[in-house]
């Protein structure tokens, strides 16, 4: 059975949902420090041409808070998300599935959440219920009892309380964690690495790893299917 454990993201890239595609079960690593300039609230989106940051206004982000811990600026979310909304409207309203898409992400940044947390798993979840993945997620703040553990010993402790076999770590992960030790577990570590991606954005230059909403606006269903197996584990 094979399993990755990651902290939720912002409509996160492409490679992310290679990742939850590649699993049978995917957890959610809520219950770790947030990180600041991450990509746990922000990503990239296309405007005018160029990649342009999209920042979720958080109050008084910290490193020293976990991740659940992280709440929105409700006072100043409503004229951001209108805003973003606009860009959003302004600079895909030509893309090829942008009358599909869009009404997804107003319907999204419209509802009401309390945390980056909540927020970033649900925009994980809406895309995957999109695309027909098939992935049970779960939350580490609200499984496990296993937080005091360190990094790699609470990795394999998921794994194993999962019945886990096989689990699969972003690229990032080789400079932490080492496969003989996961191997000693029973536990097979790989690292995902994600093949060049390219498509048609209007007659622009290609921008690489944008955020999965350019993904989307972009690309079908079934485009989008064959993009998710793109990687090699190494």
């Amino acid at each position: 059975m094979r399993i990755a454990i990651m902290q939720p993201y912002i409509f996160p890239y492409i490679g992310y949902f290679q990742m939850v595609n590649a699993v049978d079960k995917f957890v959610f690593y809520d219950d770790v420090n947030f990180i600041k300039k991450g990509w746990i609230n922000r990503n990239r989106i296309l405007v005018n041409g160029q990649d342009c940051m999209l920042t979720v206004p958080l109050l008084k982000a910290s490193q020293n808070n976990l991740i659940l811990e992280s709440y929105l600026r409700k006072d100043t979310y409503g004229e951001w998300k209108d805003k973003l909304l606009q860009t959003l409207e302004l600079n895909y309203k030509k893309a090829s599935h942008f009358e599909e898409i869009f009404p997804l992400l107003k319907t999204f940044f419209e509802a009401d959440y309390d945390t980056i947390s909540e927020m970033a798993i649900e925009s994980v979840k809406s895309v995957s219920r999109y695309l027909g993945l098939n992935t049970e997620f779960i939350l580490s703040s609200e499984t496990y009892e296993n937080k005091g553990m360190e990094r790699q010993e609470r990795l394999i402790d998921i794994c194993k309380i999962e019945k886990a076999n096989h689990y699969i770590n972003a690229l990032g992960g080789q400079e932490l964690y080492k496969k003989e030790d996961f191997k000693k577990e029973g536990i097979q570590l790989d690292f995902i690495k994600t093949q060049p991606i390219t498509y048609k954005q209007f007659n622009n230059e290609f921008v690489p790893w944008l955020s999965i909403i350019d993904v989307l606006m972009f690309n079908s269903k079934e485009e989008i299917a064959e993009m998710l197996n793109k990687y090699e584990l190494v």
